[in-house]
């Protein structure tokens, strides 16, 4: 199955030049979707992974559901505010400013290897200060799934030395 045909191009958004990759007709489409956890299972089955984490909001579409295929618990990482009990903290800076991401401080066991996930490698940053989270709550990052990766930004020279799959490179 192509699943890069269920992934729309939007011009001008969010802002002009931008060309958004609109994920939304993949989650509308079952089988698409189905295939596309099915693939990153496929990749990761077998491989020395504890967890599962993920960035909101997009990312939690993808992590939770390979969380369940690999049999793995999940660890959001949520913007400040939205988690009920004691968090680590990161802060970290965007093209167009500064974010946060918070884990509880119980959410990642000592030395559990963490592969973090989300829908798409643009520049890296989110998922740069995602691993810097997971290292500070005392975890292990194990590498990093993306449904689509855009080459052109080289977010991948953010990550470091771990491995980065991706089902779709454009």
């Amino acid at each position: 199955m192509d699943l890069a045909k269920y992934i729309r191009d939007i011009p001008d958004f969010p802002r002009p030049g931008i060309i958004f990759k609109d994920i939304t007709p993949l989650l509308a489409e079952p089988h698409a979707f189905q295939e596309a956890i099915e693939r990153f299972g496929t990749h990761y089955r077998g491989k020395p992974i504890d967890a599962i984490a993920a960035a909101e909001a997009r990312g939690f579409l993808f992590a939770a559901p390979l969380a369940l295929n690999l049999n793995k618990p999940l660890i959001p990482l949520r913007k400040p505010g939205k988690l009920p009990y004691r968090t680590y903290a990161l802060k970290y800076e965007l093209e167009y400013g500064t974010a946060e991401l918070q884990v509880h401080i119980d959410g990642v066991h000592p030395g559990a290897r963490v592969l973090l996930v989300d829908d798409l490698l643009a520049t890296g940053g989110t998922m740069q200060a995602g691993s810097q989270l997971i290292e500070k709550a005392g975890g292990k990052v194990a590498g990093f799934a993306f449904l689509v990766e855009l080459m052109f930004l080289k977010g991948r020279e953010k990550l470091g030395a771990y491995e980065i799959f991706s089902l779709m490179q454009v």
